[in-house]
């Protein structure tokens, strides 16, 4: 079973006047991260198949995407094909997936692996699987996700030129934006066959948790940049990459999930901790005056 690309100025007119199930999604906010698509049905009971179950999808069918958002078709439970253009494709029964993942590059090809891990195609010997379902994933950023240090984290504060090396405490907050960047893995491990839509509410307290336990190596990975703690808002971009490198794994690997961009509000300092560094760099200035 594949996709095949529609004429966009042709299929308007053909379903208007067509049995055919035309499957879609409205746009998706920035609280919904999957939904399940659903067939369009008119007043006048145009453009569908009002008869047909809700998780089948008749042969020539047809499917939209749209912008900032991925499809899949789940046969059995299965992941059986995969888009991610944006437009409108005929469902074919007869041929093999068409594997439309879009975006090329780097994410197309991971994705394309995705689906070679997970996929499993179901052989019916020409008839449609039992349960078939079309499910459209939010790939836009998903921003303002706020977050915060409940306990300071440790922060090695290094600088040859001083000679300054101390672990102080620091506290931060601020926002983060994440996005679904292999929505195979999301499906696999994540959302499941899920009936409405699935809110990022649903995992916003597990990702909140495992960010913050992610600041402590990213952090130590910034203090070898000789970063300051005060600085750190200014290297958003470096500790963006650190903390998708410390959450690969979990976030990666396993769910599909990418960190795009961090903002932090300046950093909080123990007043202990602040005077030592004054300290340091006082007794510096005085081994030499020309740092003054």
């Amino acid at each position: 079973m594949g996709l095949l690309r529609a004429g966009m100025g042709a299929v308007g007119g053909v379903l208007a006047d067509s049995w055919r199930e035309y499957f879609y999604c409205d746009s998706l906010d920035a609280n919904t991260l999957v939904v399940k698509g659903r067939k369009r049905v008119s007043a006048q009971g145009r453009s569908s198949n009002t008869h047909g179950e809700d998780n089948i999808i008749s042969n020539g069918s047809i499917i939209a995407v749209n912008e900032g958002q991925y499809m899949i078709i789940v046969e059995q439970g299965a992941v059986v094909e995969a888009c991610g253009e944006p437009g409108e494709f005929v469902f074919d029964s007869s041929t093999e997936p068409s594997l439309l993942f879009g975006e090329g590059g780097s994410l197309g090809e991971r994705i394309r692996a995705s689906f070679e891990r997970v996929g499993t195609r179901f052989s019916f010997g020409g008839d449609t699987g039992k349960d078939q379902r079309v499910y459209y994933f939010n790939t836009k950023e998903i921003v303002d996700n706020k977050f915060g240090t409940a306990t300071p984290i440790p922060f090695r504060v290094v600088d040859r030129n001083i000679g300054l090396d101390i672990d102080v405490s620091v506290r931060c907050n601020g926002v983060y934006s994440y996005k679904i960047s292999d929505p195979m893995l999301f499906y696999t491990h994540v959302c499941g066959n899920v009936e409405g839509d699935y809110k990022r509410s649903e995992i916003d307290s597990m990702l909140k948790t495992e960010f913050i336990s992610a600041l402590q190596p990213a952090f130590a990975r910034i203090s070898e940049l000789e970063v300051r703690p005060s600085a750190l808002p200014a290297h958003a971009e470096e500790l963006s990459t650190f903390m998708n490198e410390t959450l690969s794994r979990k976030w990666g690997e396993l769910r599909g999930l990418q960190v795009v961009s961090i903002a932090m509000n300046p950093i909080s300092l123990p007043e202990e901790d602040a005077e030592l560094i004054k300290q340091a760099q006082r007794t510096a200035m005085l081994r030499d005056p020309s740092m003054a």
